[in-house]
């Protein structure tokens, strides 16, 4: 396979900026199931931001709609979400999915690869029957599976998925050479072979849960502080002085990936017999940390019905990533509360706002008179307030509650409040 085919399905986050960097080097197609998806990236527009319009139109990516373009291909790339249902149980729905489409075009000898994140062996207990099932074939003779697990931080434009250590396991010895080689081709950061395809799905899903166990015991303290009447931020920057101390923010635990994966470790312990006791205490703290924000909010508002200015809807700083947001709890804790809230976003669609979440995002917000401003996601644009656009959004006596430490070096106008983690 030494010029090989290469198809990427799922454009979205990961598999647009993935297909883009493939197709410099291989013939590439990019497969989506969404039209208007296809339609603006084919216009050179990614209103995920991910990939610049030049480097867009540039490409010689090919973009389609239609499964029966992506016959003939020799490796199959997967990127869809995995996300979880209302019960945080895994739904493999998006994946089941691809694996059929995947397989009604599935040729002899085919490698298919899954960066979803997923649970260590359900790309081969699950994934591979599903393709088989499609294809009529037989996984390990007929069509090959290997992963490579993504690791697409949104907006974070210097860990890119052509600088980044790349993981790559086969289901045999030569899947797992050719996948070093073409992977090895796009990115300068190098390739790792993992000993198998459960151990780079384990090693995948533990990278997230990590990190979100070391934020749930730093929004614990946070509770703690706030408690004793200290910010936590001073707290950390006196502790940071430590030579070893792991820099770790408190802060509300969305987006696509720290606040779902630990829900797929569970379930395959689980399935195992194993009661995960960490994984999902962090997962409890993390998830609840919008209603300890918003009564907090409350109450150093004097439970007074207060007019609110929410700054910031998507789940990290400047994206328009609105995935799974937390700022969302903090919302509706407020407005449970009786406060009328309004909330505006630098980035996020209006739509998407409004069709996800039922939010009317405002266009702008200078009309001022408010009881209090919450910045809930630091933005750029919101980070570079000053003191005068305190004073002129903000009534005397009014509160600023800052929820991620933006302006905790600001001075505000005489008369104001203030309130921070």
């Amino acid at each position: 396979m030494s010029h090989p085919r290469i198809a990427v399905i799922g454009l979205g986050y990961v598999g647009l900026p993935l297909a883009v960097a493939i197709a410099r080097h291989f013939p590439t197609t990019g497969f989506d199931i969404n039209p208007g998806r296809i339609a603006e990236l084919s216009s050179g527009i990614d209103r995920t931001g991910e990939v610049e319009p030049t480097a867009l139109r540039s490409s010689t990516l090919r973009l389609t709609g239609d499964a029966e373009k992506l016959r003939g291909c020799d490796i199959y790339i997967v990127t869809v979400p995995t996300p979880v249902d209302a019960d945080n149980k895994p739904d493999l729905s998006p994946l089941l999915k691809a694996c059929r489409t995947v397989g009604s075009v599935l040729g002899t000898g085919a490698i298919v690869v899954f960066e979803s994140t997923v649970y260590p062996g359900l790309t081969e207990d699950i994934c591979g029957p599903a393709l088989a099932a499609a294809a009529g074939t037989v996984c390990g003779r007929d069509f090959f599976l290997g992963y490579s697990p993504e690791r697409i931080n949104p907006g974070d434009h210097e860990h890119t998925v052509d600088r980044i250590v790349k993981v790559v396991a086969g289901q045999t010895r030569q899947v797992t050479d050719t996948l070093a080689v073409v992977y090895g081709s796009i990115t300068s950061g190098g390739v790792f072979q993992a000993a198998s395809i459960r151990v780079a799905e384990a090693a995948k899903v533990i990278e997230n849960s990590q990190r979100d166990i070391n934020i749930a015991f730093i929004n614990e303290v946070t509770m703690i502080c706030q408690r004793l009447g200290i910010s936590v931020q001073d707290v950390l920057e006196t502790s940071g002085t430590k030579w070893n101390f792991l820099n770790f923010k408190p802060g509300l635990v969305g987006g696509h990936c720290i606040g779902v994966d630990p829900f797929y470790l569970a379930e395959c312990a689980l399935k195992l017999g194993y009661h995960p006791e960490i994984i999902l205490a962090g997962r409890r703290i993390n998830d609840s940390m919008g209603g300890f924000v918003a009564q907090q909010i409350d109450e150093a508002l004097g439970r007074k019905p207060s007019r609110i200015l929410v700054l910031g809807l998507t789940f990290k700083e400047n994206v328009p990533d609105l995935r799974n947001s937390k700022v969302v709890d903090v919302i509706t804790g407020l407005k449970e509360k009786g406060h009328d809230v309004e909330v505006h976003d630098a980035f996020a669609d209006r739509e998407e706002a409004l069709r996800v979440y039922g939010l009317s995002l405002l266009p702008r917000f200078d009309d001022g008179d408010y009881d209090c401003i919450v910045g809930a996601v630091p933005h750029r644009p919101y980070a570079a307030f000053t003191a005068g656009t305190f004073a002129a959004l903000v009534r005397p006596g009014g509160l600023i509650a800052d929820i991620k430490g933006m302006w905790r070096h600001l001075t505000l106008p005489e008369g104001l409040r203030r309130w921070q983690l």
